[in-house]
């Protein structure tokens, strides 16, 4: 009962939290984390997707204002630069809001539970090391628990639960799927971290990494 006070940006933010634990101080980060939950209460958003730069929050999202916004001054130099970028993501953003419900559903039937409150997350990004290596995760979590994790070394995804088995096997019978997933993450998600920490130089990259 605990979660269903909680506000939705809280489980967000935990979540965050806990794989930020998983990056060393001595590098930048950048992470996407969405959260949907079934039975919103008091006004929540259903759905909520949020943007992480070095564990600063650039971009957000949710289900009231069906709109993709910016939190940081500096990524309006992404709208100079692409003038499409906005409309294109927030388009894309509401495709994820619309799946995510599909999702909760799905994943309701198959634990054969009662129309009460559940959650869905998902939270995936890409680590630019001090030493120039380079580190990747995507990860789901169904009421708090992970669901699934893509093990991108190895091009599958790993199945913590017997009813997260069913995923895995859709998903890696499509191998397609899964080195379109590992190219972005070790390589169109570091440059988009590298384009993200040039825009915001001045207040990212403004302490030295120890």
């Amino acid at each position: 009962m605990a979660l269903r006070s909680a506000p939705l940006l809280l489980l967000v933010l935990v979540a965050v939290a806990l794989r930020e634990s998983c990056f060393g101080t001595s590098s930048h980060s950048m992470k996407y984390c969405f959260t949907s939950i079934s039975d919103p209460n008091q006004g929540q958003p259903y759905h909520v997707a949020m943007g992480f730069v070095d564990g600063q929050v650039f971009l957000h999202y949710d289900s009231h204002s069906r709109k993709l916004e910016s939190r940081v001054s500096w990524m309006e130099k992404v709208g100079k630069e692409d003038p499409k970028y906005w409309v294109r993501n927030t388009q894309m953003a509401r495709d994820t809001e619309e799946a995510s419900r599909g999702d909760l559903e799905t994943l309701r039937l198959r634990y054969n539970q009662s129309k009460s409150l559940h959650t869905w997350q998902r939270m995936y990004g890409c680590e630019l090391r001090g030493d120039g290596s380079r580190g990747g995760f995507d990860q789901y979590g169904y009421d708090g628990r992970t669901f699934l994790t893509f093990d991108k070394d190895i091009l599958t995804w790993v199945a913590p639960d017997p009813q997260a088995q069913i995923s895995k096997r859709k998903w890696d019978a499509s191998p397609v799927y899964n080195w379109r997933g590992k190219a972005y993450l070790e390589e169109v998600c570091i440059k988009w971290l590298e384009k993200h920490l040039s825009y915001g130089k001045e207040m990212l990259l403004r302490r030295e990494p120890t």
